[in-house]
């Protein structure tokens, strides 16, 4: 079988028809990667590993630049992941894939997740993996990606949460630190997970004769819940649960209609304490911890 002459066909006509039918310019370039992807597998194992160099040379002098040593070991890899997972979204482009070919099952399955619920631009990825978001996840949620569970509403709020510092704070007062959520309120809210929106800093709610304010409310579209936050600059404490208990059940009791699930509570601070969640009774309610950046 000439290996190589396949190879060559299937791109020139690639070439063709992403000149011809512009509209489907990503599924032709992801089916044409996919089969060159296989055949140069084949090609390596016939032929051992120096195949690649050898026709990437003659590529790139009949048919132009593009077909680096690189850009053909990273068909070669779409073809084994395609292989793996059977279906890939083709709401990814080529240069999307081309990011995150390398990485971990998981961490694969994460960023193309995340790519078409956000419809992330390939400089917007680009950014998440540079923030190592994938890190930042609970192990918990990890191991749910590669068996493809059904994810709840704290899975992909990640720890800690980035909270943009333009003023090169070193230390902030719980004020100073909501201002600096609210002045980009859309990262913040991308660093809890998806479908979050925003309803109010500062909540005034009535307890009895006395005011008190929720630092953030939100809510979920997507889990259909209210979502209290409290922000702490200190480390988690124990009576940081009951605080945000109260200001639950108010939501739950004035705010909350019966079509709705029940308000949930994210507690953010500076330094974690994994104990003193770990024996809070109220499964609404997580911790976790914030860095300046």
């Amino acid at each position: 079988m000439n290996y190589y002459n396949d190879i060559k066909q299937e791109l020139i006509n690639n070439e063709i028809n992403r000149k011809v039918k512009n509209y489907s310019i990503n599924r032709s370039d992801l089916n044409t990667y996919y089969n060159v992807g296989k055949l140069l597998l084949e090609a390596g194992n016939t032929y051992g590993e120096s195949i690649i160099k050898e026709y990437s040379i003659r590529l790139i002098s009949e048919l132009g630049k593009g077909y680096s040593q690189r850009n053909l070991r990273n068909m070669r890899q779409f073809y084994k992941i395609s292989e793996k997972w059977q279906t890939l979204s083709a709401k990814l482009s080529w240069s999307h894939f081309c990011e995150i070919l390398w990485f971990d099952d998981n961490k694969f399955l994460y960023y193309i997740k995340i790519t078409e619920e956000q419809n992330l631009s390939i400089r917007q990825l680009r950014g998440k993996i540079k923030s190592k978001e994938y890190e930042r996840l609970d192990e918990s949620t990890k191991n749910k990606l590669i068996k493809r569970e059904e994810s709840n509403v704290f899975d992909f709020i990640k720890s800690p949460i980035l909270i943009k510092n333009n003023y090169n704070y070193e230390a902030v007062s719980e004020k100073t630190l909501q201002q600096l959520i609210l002045e980009d309120i859309s990262s913040f809210m991308k660093e809890l997970g998806n479908n979050f929106s925003f309803i109010d800093s500062e909540y005034k709610i009535k307890l009895g004769d006395r005011y008190n304010y929720i630092d953030l409310l939100l809510y979920n579209i997507e889990f259909n819940c209210y979502v209290v936050v409290e922000l702490k600059v200190t480390e988690f404490k124990k009576e940081h649960i009951g605080q945000i208990q109260i200001y639950m059940n108010y939501i739950d009791n004035n705010l909350r209609k019966v079509n709705q699930d029940k308000t949930i509570g994210i507690i953010i601070c500076k330094k974690d304490n994994k104990y003193v969640i770990e024996y809070c009774s109220d499964d609404r309610i997580i911790s976790r911890e914030y860095e300046l950046v």
